[in-house]
């Protein structure tokens, strides 16, 4: 069911027609390229992609706040996915485990009020995202679109002792090709605010220069695949694999604890 304007609408309080708030933000170059593993390449443009949102996973509502950052791999241009912090706990391992996905557990609060759009994120007590926006109102619909992102699916050596030398699973890319449409696409005039966290160091490892775009947005699911895309080089992918909670983050033997 649509109203006069034709925006999304549906049973009350049905949380189906919740849209993606999503914002993009331009960091410096070689920002996005100290956090890309040897043989994932950076995207044409320095842009780190944030989506905040709630949508039924499977059956209950999931909040949850991703972070990619503009990345090729294998002559596709895509996004490398940092991090999926999500509210729901039973998702978080089975989803790292079967394909790599990197969940971590995230509070976020978002909703929107007649045009004002409102979304916070909170990491283990650290707020480390915060929006402010209105919406001005609905824009062009993006026609069909392909998206490609990538997600590393690997398994540390067993050790007794002492760290992990090596791989019992080598380090492989995990290809995850969306096909979407739009339903409704609105404007939204807001800033986005980074705040200091060791746990989403977005302030120090993804400096904001410039906000670039920020949307709400109804996708159209028409297609997902999730596949083994290709190895990485286990020497070289080494020392990405300490990251923070499970984020691809990358961990410290003095920050936070590490997966």
């Amino acid at each position: 069911m649509s109203n006069e304007n034709n925006s999304p609408q549906g049973n009350t309080g049905d949380i189906v027609n919740w849209p993606m708030l999503k914002v993009v933000y331009r960091t410096d170059p070689e920002c996005i390229s100290a956090l890309l593993p040897p043989g994932i390449q950076p995207g044409a443009d320095p842009h780190v992609n944030i989506t905040i949102y709630n949508f039924p996973v499977p059956d209950e509502p999931e909040y949850g706040i991703v972070t990619t950052i503009n990345a090729d791999y294998e002559g596709v241009s895509g996004e490398y996915t940092l991090g999926y912090g999500i509210d729901q706990e039973s998702a978080i391992f089975i989803s790292q485990e079967t394909n790599g996905q990197p969940k971590y557990p995230c509070t976020t609060e978002y909703y929107r009020l007649g045009p004002m759009v409102s979304a916070r994120c909170i990491h283990q007590g650290y707020t480390f995202v915060e929006f402010k926006g209105m919406s001005k109102g609905p824009v062009d619909p993006l026609p069909e679109f392909d998206q490609h992102e990538w997600w590393i699916k690997s398994s540390r050596a067993v050790s007794v002792g002492g760290p992990a030398s090596g791989f019992d699973f080598p380090p492989h890319v995990v290809h995850v090709q969306s096909r979407y449409g739009t339903a409704w696409r609105e404007e939204v005039e807001g800033e986005l605010l980074l705040r200091d966290s060791p746990w989403d160091p977005l302030t120090t490892l993804l400096p904001m220069r410039e906000q670039v775009s920020a949307h709400l947005w109804w996708p159209i699911f028409l297609d997902r695949k999730i596949t083994l895309a290709g190895p990485l080089d286990p020497d070289g992918f080494l020392p990405f694999a300490d990251t923070i909670s499970g984020s691809r983050y990358p961990g410290t033997s003095g920050g936070p604890k590490r997966t």
